[in-house]
C-alpha cells in the first residue's frame, strides 16, 4: 500500500480513533496491574530496583550523578525509576510505566499513517496496545517499556521533520533520540545512519534538519558522558555494559567463570578495558567461523517463540498462581507467532520508500549488533512496531481486497522468510 503523503495529525477522524486506541490500551495495561496475581522480582529486575533506589534515591546528595555509582548500566532507567519511587514507591514507578507504554500507541500509530496509510497506521496502533508482551512489560521493572516509547517517538519525529521540513521536529527527535540512547546505548550507534538519511532527503534542508538532529542527541547524552569522565577519569559515552556484552556473547568460558574473569580487575573501567580486549581477542581466535556460528546461535536466540513470563515462571515468582501466568505466557507465545506471519507478508508486499528503508536499516542493524553480542526475546522488544506496522499493512491490504499478486522476487523474499522463521522455530534453545 502506497504512503500518504499528508501530516498524521490532519485528520480529526484519525486522531480521535487513534486516542481512542491509546486509552485502550492504557485500560488493559491498568487492568494487568490490578489482576495479575503478585510476583517477587526475577531476573535484572533487583539489579534495576537496587540502582534506583540504593544508588539514587539513598544518597546523601539524592540523584547526585557525581556520587552515584552507575557506570556499568546506562542511567535513563534508574533515574525514571527513582524518581517515581522517590515520589510514591514501586507502585508509583508501575503506573508511570503504563503511561510510558500506553504513548507506544499513538507513536506507532502515526508512524503507520505517515509510512503506509490511515488504516494500517490505526491497526498497528491497536497491535501495539493490545500486544501481550509490551503489557506485561509495563508492570515489570526492566528498562524496555521506557526505550521503546522513547525510540520509537523519536523514529515518528523524524519522519514528520522529513515531511514538513521543520529543524524544530528534528531538534525533537534528537532529545529523543539521546534520552531513548542513555536508556539503551544500542541506539546511539544508528544515530549516524539516522543523520546521513536526513542529510540526504533531497528535500531542501535536509542538513540543516541532520545538524540539528546530532546537535541533540549530542547535547542530551553529553552530559552524562562528560560525568564519567570527572567521575571515573575515562571516556565512556554512556556505560560500560556494551564491553561486558561483546565478551559474554563471544567467550567460550562457563558462566560462572566468566564472572570470575571480569571480577578479577578492581574498578569499573578496568573491567571494561578488560572485557573489550578479551571480547575481539575471543572473535579473532573463533575465525573463520565465527559469523556462521554466532549467527546460528543468536538470531534463535532472539526471535524464538518464547516470553519474558517463562522466565518469572522458572523462578517461581508467581508461586501458586504459576497455572494462570502459564496461560498468559501461551497466549503472548500465541500473538507472537500471529504477529509475526502478518509481518513477514507485509515485508513481502512491501514496497521500498525512503522512510521504510530507514526502519528496515534499524532492524538490520539491531539484529548484526545482538549476532556480535548476544541475542535474547527481550532484546527483540524495539524491533515489534516494525512488526506491527509490516503486518497491519498486509492484513489491511487483504481485507479491501488489494493484496498483490507476488512476482518472483517476492515470492522469494516470503520463501525466505517462512524458511528463516521455521529455522527458528525449530532451533534447540541454548
Amino acid at each position: 500500500m502506497s504512503a500518504d503523503p499528508r501530516p498524521a495529525g490532519d485528520d480529526p477522524r484519525f486522531r480521535r480513533a487513534l486516542l481512542l486506541v491509546t486509552l485502550a490500551g492504557l485500560a488493559v495495561r491498568i487492568a494487568l496491574l490490578a489482576l495479575e496475581p503478585e510476583a517477587k522480582l526475577a531476573g535484572d529486575e533487583p539489579t534495576w530496583t537496587t540502582l534506583a533506589i540504593n544508588g539514587l534515591v539513598k544518597l546523601r546528595r539524592p540523584f547526585s550523578p557525581l556520587r552515584s555509582p552507575i557506570v556499568f548500566y546506562p542511567p535513563g532507567y534508574p533515574y525514571f525509576v527513582g524518581v517515581f519511587y522517590a515520589l510514591g514507591g514501586l507502585v508509583a514507578v508501575k503506573w508511570a510505566q503504563l503511561v510510558v507504554s500506553a504513548l507506544l500507541v499513538p507513536a506507532v500509530g502515526r508512524l503507520g499513517r505517515t509510512l503506509f496509510s490511515p488504516r494500517v497506521g490505526l491497526a498497528a496502533a491497536a497491535l501495539t496496545a493490545f500486544y501481550p508482551e509490551l503489557v506485561w512489560f509495563s508492570v515489570h521493572f526492566w528498562s524496555e517499556t521506557l526505550f521503546v516509547t522513547l525510540l520509537w517517538w523519536s523514529f515518528e519525529r523524524v519522519m514528520a521533520a522529513d515531511g514538513s521540513r521543520r529543524w524544530t521536529a528534528a531538534l525533537a527527535s534528537g532529545v529523543l533520540w539521546g534520552a531513548a540512547s542513555l536508556t539503551r546505548e544500542t541506539s546511539l550507534l544508528f544515530a549516524p545512519v539516522v543523520a546521513i538519511w536526513m542529510a540526504l532527503s533531497g528535500r531542501p534542508g535536509g542538513r540543516a534538519r541532520a545538524a540539528a538532529f546530532v546537535g541533540a542527541v549530542a547535547l542530551t547524552v553529553a552530559p552524562w558522558t562528560w560525568r564519567n569522565w570527572v567521575a571515573f577519569e575515562a571516556f565512556v559515552p554512556v556505560s560500560t555494559f556494551g564491553a561486558h556484552a561483546l565478551w559474554q556473547g563471544n567467550t567460550t568460558l562457563p558462566r560462572e567463570e566468566f564472572y570470575r574473569a571480569t571480577d578479577a580487575v578492581e574498578g569499573p573501567i578496568a573491567q571494561m578495558r578488560l572485557a573489550r580486549e578479551r571480547g575481539w581477542q575471543a572473535i579473532r581466535e573463533r575465525q573463520p567461523w565465527w559469523l556462521l556460528e554466532k549467527v546460528g546461535r543468536e538470531v534463535p536466540a532472539l526471535w524464538r517463540p518464547d516470553t519474558y513470563v517463562a522466565l518469572l515462571l522458572d523462578n517461581g515468582a508467581y508461586g501458586s498462581a504459576a497455572p494462570v501466568m502459564r496461560a498468559f505466557g501461551r497466549v503472548s507465545v500465541g500473538a507472537y507467532l500471529a504477529v509475526m506471519a502478518a509481518a513477514m507478508a507485509g515485508l513481502a508486499i512491501m514496497r521500498i520508500e525512503r522512510g521504510r528503508v530507514l526502519l528496515l536499516l534499524f532492524a538490520a542493524s539491531m539484529c548484526a549488533l545482538h549476532v556480535i553480542t548476544f541475542g535474547d526475546v527481550r532484546f527483540r522488544l524495539p524491533l515489534m512496531p516494525l512488526a506491527f506496522l509490516a503486518g497491519a499493512d498486509a492484513w489491511c491490504a487483504w481485507r479491501a481486497r488489494a493484496f498483490p499478486r507476488l512476482g518472483r522476487g517476492r515470492q522469494s523474499v516470503l520463501a525466505a522468510l517462512v524458511l528463516a522463521a521455521a529455522w527458528v522455530v525449530l532451533a534447540p534453545a541454548d
